[in-house]
């Protein structure tokens, strides 16, 4: 499996505190990785590093098969080139229906003579539905998103994110506030959309990262602390430790 994403000796500090320090660690094209640790680890300045937030002070950050730098382009040309992140919170148009919602996020022209002039198609209307159908919600495309429930927001915000055809979706804390079974739906839209991309999950929740059943990454203090299965890194004495407090 070819390298998406290589993060090399990155280091960034906010007013003298070392938020990552040294992180290095490679994402395959087609993988789901969960990254796990404590608060503070440097989960969430990861993502904004590599989402053009946040400029680190040290390092390189690496994009697909030519090796371009992320670090020398914006936020939007970063999501451009086939990053995309969902937030914990999830971010839909409430007041419009699951299939404008869809419709919207497809990866159409954004200059505003193409939205301007944008006249909706047979193909743009099918691939919502396919998408509609890969989230589970092909029995609410005439709903307003705002009627919802949380989880079927969340499933909706990641179908407006795969709308985007994204090499790689960063995903925060996806699991938060879900029923079980929402959870089990969650964990088989992540495993199925991570066959053709790079899925990576920062989750605290032990029981959604089990059913992930993927490579875990643990971050401790802006590093790498471990990673391998998460069998492997639960019984790693460091991370027991700083993490799980046994």
């Amino acid at each position: 499996m070819s390298t998406l994403l290589e993060v090399s000796g990155v280091s960034v500090s906010f007013d003298g505190f070392r938020a990552i320090n040294n992180l290095s660690f490679q994402i395959g094209s087609t993988e789901m990785r969960a990254i796990i640790g404590p608060n503070g680890a440097g989960k969430t300045t990861f993502m904004d590093i590599v989402t053009g937030k946040t400029r680190p002070d040290t390092g390189h950050v690496l994009w697909g098969p030519k090796s371009a730098s992320l670090l020398k382009m914006t936020e939007a040309q970063i999501a451009q080139a086939g990053v995309g992140r969902k937030f914990q919170r999830p971010t839909v148009f409430e007041d419009q229906s699951v299939f404008d919602n869809l419709i919207l996020a497809l990866r159409n022209d954004r200059s505003p003579f193409g939205v301007l002039f944008y006249r909706r198609n047979r193909a743009d209307r099918e691939k919502a539905e396919k998408l509609a159908s890969e989230i589970g919600l092909s029995d609410h495309l005439s709903r307003r998103a705002g009627e919802l429930s949380h989880g079927q927001k969340q499933w909706l915000e990641i179908g407006m994110l795969l709308a985007q055809d994204p090499r790689l979706l960063l995903v925060d804390e996806p699991a938060a506030g879900m029923t079980l079974e929402e959870r089990e739906h969650t964990t088989s839209i992540l495993v199925e959309a991570a066959k053709t991309r790079a899925v990576v999950v920062v989750e605290h929740d032990m029981e959604f990262v089990r059913r992930l059943n993927c490579k875990v990454t643990v971050l401790h203090e802006g590093s790498v602390l471990a990673e391998g299965s998460l069998d492997h890194v639960t019984r790693n004495q460091d991370v027991i430790d700083v993490y799980l407090g046994r």
